[in-house]
């Protein structure tokens, strides 16, 4: 799933291709349930004319600003991207939705999996405003984590893992943040030092600016791996420490990684530095 590495560089690529400020003259929907509260043909006919003043992420959401003071919110789950066509290509059977924009340019949502969901909304917040804070805005402090983490007995990896918790983590970036700060994914939330917190606040942004950095993790070559709009695979794997790195050398302590299942998720570890 595109964590908030990928979604801010497909955000990025929007920004680049210069989508804001073009109109919507046209959309069509192949797969209805990817439009999340309104029938195909109110999502298009509510859709045409509006013109894209802005894009932003929250979380994992790419939010589309219109014209009318209402928001297009895309959400990519699983196997979701964007890409940019030419009205002439030929559609794909995953191409769920295609926004149209005059007779040269489309803006087509890719969806093998068929997760994804496609929001237009009046008010944003209906939506975003159970998330949890950005974890790389200035006012998210190690004290206004500290705060967050105080009194949760919730083990460490799926509070990390919870939106409403903390915007915008995932899998990859959860256990690379819990590597980086030497923390056990198991670790109960309310049992951390000050200095674990501040520790944990540190590697949670070092390794999303990273990610950032390097247009998102593309963990192989399959159709359902993340590319950017600019189709780019991203180039953070390289810079992995634990995630996907099963039975190899910990770059700390040489130890094998382990893999676990910790609430239902897939998670990686290294057992000496990690200790429970």
């Amino acid at each position: 799933m595109p964590e908030l590495p990928e979604v801010q560089t497909v955000v990025n690529d929007l920004k680049e291709a210069g989508l804001v400020g073009a109109t919507v003259t046209r959309a069509r929907v192949f797969w209805p349930q990817t439009i999340a509260g309104l029938s195909p043909r109110t999502f298009c006919r509510r859709i045409k004319g509006e013109r894209l003043v802005g894009v932003r992420r929250r979380a994992k959401y790419i939010v589309f600003e219109l014209r009318s003071r209402g928001s297009l919110l895309i959400h990519l789950r699983m196997s979701g991207r964007l890409r940019l066509a030419s009205p002439g290509e030929d559609r794909s059977k995953h191409d769920h939705v295609i926004l149209e924009f005059g007779e040269h340019r489309q803006l087509r949502f890719h969806d093998t999996r068929k997760f994804g969901r496609v929001y237009l909304v009046n008010d944003p917040d209906r939506i975003l405003g159970r998330l949890g804070p950005e974890p790389l805005m200035p006012s998210f402090t190690s004290r206004v984590f500290g705060e967050r983490l105080r009194g949760r007995r919730r083990l460490l990896k799926p509070l990390l893992l919870d939106q409403g918790f903390l915007a915008g983590l995932g899998n990859i970036y959860a256990d690379e943040s819990l590597w980086e700060a030497g923390l056990h994914p198991c670790r109960f939330a309310s049992s951390l030092s000050e200095k674990e917190v501040k520790a944990l606040h540190r590697a949670i942004r070092k390794v999303l600016r990273q990610g950032i950095d390097n247009f998102g993790t593309t963990l192989g070559s399959g159709k359902s791996n993340f590319t950017s709009i600019a189709r780019r695979m991203g180039r953070n794997r390289q810079q992995l420490k634990v995630y996907r790195r099963t039975d190899l050398p910990c770059p700390r302590c040489q130890s094998p990684i382990q893999r676990r299942i910790i609430a239902q998720r897939s998670t990686h570890l290294c057992p000496t530095c990690q200790k429970p």
